[in-house]
This record gives C-alpha cells, sequence and structure tokens, in this order.
C-alpha cells in the first residue's frame, strides 16, 4: 500500500518537550523542524540542492506573494510548486493572513475576506478563506493553512476578540473549501495577549478536523516573557496527537523557550535575512562577519559546522567579499546559517530523545535566554 499522505507520532517528551515524526507524502520530517523561508519559491542565494545538503526537508512559501507573481495558476499549470522550484522535499504555504497584519496599509478587513491593494501593482484584490484554499491547492504544497487575522502588539480587548471570532468563523470556512486529498490543512490560534482568549481558541479549534495546529500572533514585537506566558495558555489545549506550529519565530532561545512549552515546528527569516546583512550564526553566539577582528583569520567561521561555507572559506575572505559588496559573502553566511538551524534543530531533538534538554545550552550557549540573535 502507498504510504499515508498525513501522520504525525511524537516519539518522545522530555517535560513538555516532544521530539516527533512528521509525514507528507512519504516524506518523513523529524521534530521538532525548523522551516527555511522560500517566500517567493526561492530561499534567497540559495539553490534546492544547497538547501538539501544543509539538511533541511521541509520550506515555507508564501501563497499570497505567489498568487501575485508568477500566479497560483501559472504554477498550477508547471506541475506545482514543488517541480516548479525543483523541490523534493515537503512545502508548507502561508495563506496570506500574515499579509492581513504586515500589510495594514493596504486592505481593510470583514467578515468576508481582505480586501488588498496588491504591494505589487496596486490592483485591487479580495482575499476570502475559500480563495485561500483554491490557491493553495492549485500551488499543490503539502500543508495549507488557513486564512487568519493576526491582531498586533498592543492590541485593545475588542480589537483581539473581534480578529478572534473572525480567525474562528474564516477556519471553518477554510476546512468546508478544502478538496485536494494528501493536502494536509494546519488552523491557527489567535487571541491576541489575552490568557483567556488564547485557551478559548484552543479548545475551540481543538474540536475541529484539522490535521495541524500553528499559533499565530506572536513574534510581532512584544517581550519574550509575554509570548512565553501565551504558549503557556494555549498549548494545554491543542491535540496531543496533531504537530503544533509557531509561526515565525527564530532566535535560537526563544526556539528552545517554545519546545519547551510543546512547540514542534518554526520558521523564519533569520538565517537568511543576517546572513545578507552580515551576520554567521554560531553554537556560540553571533559573529559580526564585517568586524575588522576578522580581516585576517583563516579560520572558518565555525569548525564543527562542517557546511560547505565552512569546509572551503575562511573569515578573511567572507569578510572580504562582504566589504567589496560581493553577492557571494550573502550566499556563503546564508547556507552556514541555515545548516546552523537544522543542526539546532536536530542537537535539540537528540537531547529531548536523551532526556537532558534541560542542559541543552550548556553546549549550544546561543540558546541562552538573552542570548543575542
Amino acid at each position: 500500500m502507498p504510504p499515508l499522505p498525513f501522520g504525525f507520532e511524537v516519539e518522545s517528551a522530555d517535560g513538555k518537550a516532544r521530539a516527533g515524526r512528521l509525514r507528507l507524502r512519504g516524506i518523513e520530517i523529524e521534530t521538532p523542524v525548523f522551516m527555511p523561508v522560500g517566500t517567493l519559491a526561492t530561499v534567497k542565494g540559495l539553490t534546492a540542492q544547497q538547501l538539501r545538503e544543509t539538511g533541511a526537508r521541509m520550506l515555507l512559501c508564501n501563497a499570497y506573494h505567489l498568487s501575485q507573481r508568477p500566479g497560483d495558476a501559472v504554477v498550477a499549470k508547471l506541475g506545482g510548486l514543488h517541480a516548479f522550484m525543483g523541490w523534493d522535499g515537503a512545502i508548507l504555504t502561508d495563506s496570506g493572513g500574515y499579509q492581513v497584519f504586515s500589510l495594514a496599509t493596504l486592505r481593510q478587513v470583514s467578515d468576508g475576506g481582505v480586501s488588498f491593494r496588491s504591494h505589487f501593482d496596486g490592483s485591487e484584490i479580495f482575499l476570502t478563506p475559500e480563495a485561500a484554499i483554491r490557491i493553495q491547492e492549485g500551488l499543490g504544497s503539502d500543508v495549507a493553512m488557513v486564512l487568519d487575522e493576526c491582531a498586533p502588539y498592543p492590541c485593545p480587548r475588542g480589537d483581539a476578540e473581534a480578529a478572534l471570532r473572525r480567525t474562528h468563523m474564516w477556519a471553518e470556512r477554510c476546512l468546508a473549501a478544502r478538496s485536494r486529498e494528501g493536502q494536509a490543512l494546519f488552523c491557527i490560534a489567535q487571541g491576541a495577549f489575552e490568557p483567556d482568549l488564547r485557551r478559548r481558541s484552543g479548545e475551540y479549534l481543538s474540536g475541529l478536523p484539522f490535521d495541524g495546529f500553528a499559533v499565530g500572533g506572536l513574534s510581532v514585537g512584544e517581550p519574550a516573557p509575554l509570548r512565553n506566558r501565551m504558549l503557556e495558555s494555549v498549548v494545554p489545549f491543542l491535540p496531543e496527537n496533531r504537530p503544533r506550529y509557531l509561526m515565525g519565530l527564530g532566535k535560537p532561545a526563544d526556539i528552545l523557550a517554545a519546545v519547551r512549552r510543546g512547540i514542534d515546528m518554526f520558521d523564519c527569516v533569520l538565517p537568511t535575512r543576517n546572513g545578507r546583512n552580515g551576520w554567521a550564526f554560531t553554537r556560540q553566539g553571533v559573529l559580526r562577519m564585517r568586524n575588522a577582528a576578522h580581516r585576517e583569520s583563516d579560520a572558518p567561521m565555525e569548525r564543527d559546522c562542517g557546511c560547505y561555507a565552512c569546509r572551503t572559506a575562511s573569515r578573511a575572505y567572507i569578510r572580504h567579499l562582504l566589504s567589496a559588496e560581493e553577492m557571494l559573502g550573502g550566499v556563503l553566511l546564508s547556507l552556514h546559517n541555515t545548516a546552523f538551524y537544522q543542526r539546532l534543530m536536530r542537537a535539540m531533538r537528540e537531547t529531548i530523545l536523551n532526556g537532558c534538554l534541560g542542559d541543552f545550552e550548556r553546549d549550544w550557549p546561543c540558546a541562552k535566554a538573552g542570548a543575542e540573535g
């Protein structure tokens, strides 16, 4: 028999932290997992082969942006996202819900959906929950996300309640609209920074037949202790036998804090964005590769890394590339950082399996609370 298109199991736990296994289209993905962000069907500067070599097996792409260019119909005609971008791993597509938040000056929200002025050409768009599902089914991702409304930080109580009501209504409409076999559908718990609303969202959505459960509306400028309290308010009410995904979180210390609270999946642009700006993530912390201290260093960015950049390029060479504004500098840093995040998640998983996540910061100082990066 062919493998089931979707499955998830928790293999081990250390406190609330979980080591699991996610199956999508026969691809097995070990959790906790970090997904590099390929907004426009590309992780900036990296080829599909390079991504595979970092250990990445699952990427995030953005359905809203891809529906604008090249257009979801074009991608569908060319065989879907996997064929379009030459990627044989798994793909999760965001619905466009974050653009409801980030493009606030270009949109209007109603119960029916979101009216946009396209950031690309200024044309008018009306994104409904049904359209968000149709677009993602055309793109052919392995995991589709519901359309939701992400409240800002800070947020008045009344606005948070209205956004939560709309998010729940849209989640039901997304469920009703789904038609593609083999594509998982994840919902998104909201509730801004109100603990009782977070709990209400978790309880309500857990009663619906979603394949996975995301937590949205965090990592929007709030302090880390507040974010952690919101996770503690919602995660206990999400199903234990489904993956839990915290959207948009990227600092190692923040990821570790979320893993300890029961989160399994993460995504963020931080590895490649900060790489293009000259930052190298290492086990000890962040290296700023433009600093003069690296001008004559023949050392790799990280001796125990093993990525192509660390095997072949010295700190001096990478600093030279950045100083000369050669694009290869940002590419090598993005490659290293993407590989670093895969190593970070593998190490967290191993310590959960061994029951020693409490000691993680001893070997990975970059993940200490308050650590830079």
